[in-house]
């Protein structure tokens, strides 16, 4: 079998790729998973994002227009009249991408593993049936774990976190509200979101232990006997390289196109899938990289601010609150945040001469990691 194009992989990043590249060339989207959806994913997408790369409106649960951040003694809230994010339904979203990639000539191998690479071509396994398909260009959409990555020998340089999330029944009194809670004293690792689908169900998760979001859970005055559904997954925040060798490139979580700050890469793995249509179909695959300049940028300073993060104690993560929570400070949030661009954001509050200045007394680690 001959394709132009194989990508492996075909979940959300390699399933929007493929609606990109069916048009114009042969495509095969070879997918191990036997049914879409499944990831742990909180599947919170920035709204402009998701308007600008022309989601399936289908897939949209809920709209979130602010957030609540906590930390163990205090709390201040970001509000816009207009919804910022959009929660999305994975499985929805998932499939409604691959109908149409497929609509538009795309062929789909479902429960199919990619074992490696043989002679110029792509070895695959469906149950008992091993075979070869060849191409002229192959796309690792595969994941954190590609093999398509070990196959080129790609190098990483990324933190590991295990992440853990629940659906979980209780009172949300605020559906269009995200909380955000950073307590070191419960997890050392990351911060806890809950994520509200409805009034009285939300999805809870964290990274790091197990036993973190347990507690969590008992702390947010939720039950345990409420969950209704358990997902478990890994991220790696970091840098892997390079993302295209000879014949074969890496997008979405197989290239770490991860915001550090959060784990979420859907946006940033779409919009870097969208760059990497635009350099094949303009027979320049060496472009891909420049043309993800920005967001490269952007991770470049998500893995800044995530080692401050790291280097911070819940005492200094207090008084940060209390920068944070202040006039100034929100207008500059509420006026510059979005969703999907917190290099944005964080750089209008570091160049506020008054912010500034506050901050650098609670730690003088904001030069090293940030300016």
């Amino acid at each position: 079998m001959k394709y132009d194009i194989v990508i492996i992989g075909g979940s959300v990043v390699g399933s929007y790729l493929a609606t990109l590249l069916a048009r114009h060339y042969r495509i095969a989207v070879i997918e191990a998973k036997s049914s879409f959806g499944g990831k742990a994913c909180t599947g919170i997408i920035g709204a402009k994002s998701y308007e600008e790369l022309k989601l399936p409106k289908d897939a949209i649960i809920n709209k979130l227009r602010g957030a609540v951040f906590y930390s163990k003694i205090q709390s201040f809230e970001i509000e816009r009249k207009e919804p910022q994010a959009y929660m999305v339904d994975r499985k929805i979203l998932e499939k409604s991408l691959a109908e149409r990639a497929v609509k538009r000539g795309a062929e789909y191998y479902m429960n199919t593993r990619f074992l490696g690479f043989r002679n110029g071509k792509a070895v695959l396994q469906r149950f008992n049936d091993r075979f070869e398909i060849n191409a002229d260009f192959y796309i690792g959409a595969d994941g954190v774990n590609s093999k398509v990555a070990q196959e080129i020998g790609a190098k990483t340089k990324a933190e590991v976190l295990s992440g853990y999330e629940v659906e979980i029944v209780g009172e949300f009194e605020k559906p269009d509200f995200v909380e955000l809670w950073v307590n070191k004293e419960l997890n050392e690792d990351f911060f806890f979101w809950v994520a509200p689908i409805n009034e009285s169900l939300a999805r809870v998760g964290t990274f790091g232990r197990l036993d973190a979001l347990f507690n969590f859970i008992r702390a947010r005055m939720l039950k345990e006997t409420n969950i209704v559904e358990f997902k478990a997954g890994s991220v790696a925040l970091g840098v892997r390289k390079p993302w295209v060798k000879g014949n074969v490139a890496l997008v979405g979580d197989a290239a770490l196109q991860i915001k550090p700050l959060t784990a979420g890469g859907i946006a940033y793995g779409m919009y870097c899938a969208y760059a990497l249509a635009y350099s094949l179909i303009n027979g320049k695959p060496e472009d891909y990289e420049r043309l993800c300049k920005n967001i490269k940028r952007e991770i470049s300073f998500g893995l800044k601010a995530r080692r401050l993060f790291k280097n911070l104690n819940q005492e200094q993560i207090e008084k940060l609150f209390e920068v944070l929570s202040s006039r100034e400070a929100i207008e500059v949030i509420e006026s510059t945040a979005d969703f999907d661009e917190h290099a944005k954001t964080i750089k209008a509050l570091i160049k506020h001469p008054k912010l500034l200045a506050r901050a650098l007394k609670v730690t003088p680690m904001i030069i090293r990691y940030l300016l």
